[in-house]
């Protein structure tokens, strides 16, 4: 792993406030409502102060796109202000408006760049445009040579996720600019392709080129740090790092322990107990054939609500697991939109009942276990669970 003498310091990050008690729900009433998602924001904080405990005295920025990753985007901010965060970066113009209402003294960057037509919006919403290619720049510079706006921009250059973001030859061309007093950029940017892969030889690569092209920005603080490059070694640090998925429970290191507090909580509704003889098969498709008497726990969660077509159990597949009455029970049969189908066969009689909740994520059934077991990844996860739910934000 390539490494640098000396992590350039940024200000010692603001200490940040208490977590204030908050109480918010969202979605159609628990009782109505096909499932609960409960969102535990004491945890996020808690997330958010190791991480920047870990990098000090590098400045801890957070992603809040998608929602903030489908956990709300204006609680988490809120959460994360008082955490003592004071750089956010969201993917679109909109998101921005969000950060910009709760957090009025933040600076915020927008990952998807600039375009001519946005400009007054990024004005408006005091928002950093990240600038992802040599005809973003131009666009830029007409519009705050326009404009008069002062606002500022990251150049975001490509180490090698061939992307967004400049060549390092088109980076290396627009250097020269730093030398004059109006040149508008803030931060200097790039992105880990392989951060999840400590040994892939691309994370070396990258941050041997980053650090070329800090050289030629001197002066121009620097992020390169995701959520996994925040423990693969301080190379990576910089001036600034942006954790997204550490930031909501998932795991920055997988194969090892998750050193991150889990954030989220999903529970279902059983809608049916069924019996079903041997040889009756289950779900559309017919695809889950019963190799015994079975009894079948049918769920009002489906992948209308997040929950991946591609989970359940055909008969020539093993299906991922839910905890039905404290146990791990298997989906059978294809998801529906609205519905899933669990095998509790095994469990003793009355231990199931209609209008329980079985748990999707939770107890010992991880978000990234749970991902896995889906064929996916904890961010898609996360960003898909639906809005059908009856959401609860706590503290």
């Amino acid at each position: 792993m390539a490494r640098e003498p000396q992590v350039q310091s940024a200000p010692p990050p603001p200490i940040g406030l208490p977590l204030e008690p908050i109480s918010a729900t969202a979605g159609p009433p628990a009782a109505e409502a096909g499932g609960i998602l409960t969102i535990d924001l004491g945890a996020i904080h808690a997330n958010y102060r190791m991480l920047t405990s870990r990098v000090l005295p590098v400045e801890c920025a957070a992603v809040v796109k998608g929602n903030a990753y489908g956990c709300g985007i204006d609680q988490v901010t809120t959460t994360l202000a008082r955490a003592g965060c004071r750089t956010f970066f969201v993917a679109h113009l909109a998101e921005a408006r969000r950060v910009r209402a709760i957090a009025p003294e933040a600076a915020i960057y927008v990952l998807n760049g600039f375009s001519s037509t946005a400009g007054a919006g990024f004005a408006d919403a005091n928002a950093r445009p990240v600038i992802n290619s040599s005809i973003e720049l131009a666009e830029w510079d007409q519009f705050v040579s326009s404009s008069g706006w002062s606002g500022g921009a990251a150049l975001h250059v490509d180490t090698g996720m061939n992307r967004l973001g400049l060549t390092v030859d088109e980076a290396a061309a627009v250097a020269p600019r730093i030398q004059t007093g109006n040149h508008g950029i803030t931060l200097l940017m790039s992105h880990l392709a392989c951060a999840d892969r400590p040994e892939h030889p691309l994370n070396d690569q990258q941050i041997r080129q980053f650090r070329e092209i800090r050289s030629l920005f001197r002066g121009i603080p620097s992020s390169l740090a995701n959520s996994s490059g925040i423990f693969l070694d301080s190379s990576t640090y910089c001036n600034m790092v942006r954790p997204g998925i550490a930031l909501y429970g998932g795991n920055p290191t997988p194969g090892q322990r998750n050193p991150m507090q889990p954030v989220v909580a999903l529970e279902a509704r059983i809608l049916q107990l069924r019996n079903v003889p041997r040889g009756a098969t289950v779900g559309y498709g017919a695809n889950w054939t019963a190799k015994r008497p079975s009894r079948i726990a049918v769920i009002a969660a489906g992948y209308a609500d997040g929950m991946v077509r591609a989970a359940a159990a055909t008969d020539g597949a093993t299906g991922r697991e839910v905890i039905v009455a404290g146990k791990r029970c298997r989906i059978v049969g294809r998801v529906s939109m609205d519905l899933m189908a669990v095998d509790v066969t095994d469990l003793p009689d009355g231990a199931v009942r209609r209008d329980a909740m079985a748990t999707l994520i939770g107890d010992d059934l991880s978000l990234d276990e749970m991902a896995e077991q889906a064929g996916t990844i904890s961010y898609e996860m996360l960003t898909n669970l639906g809005h059908r739910y009856h959401r609860i934000w706590k503290t």
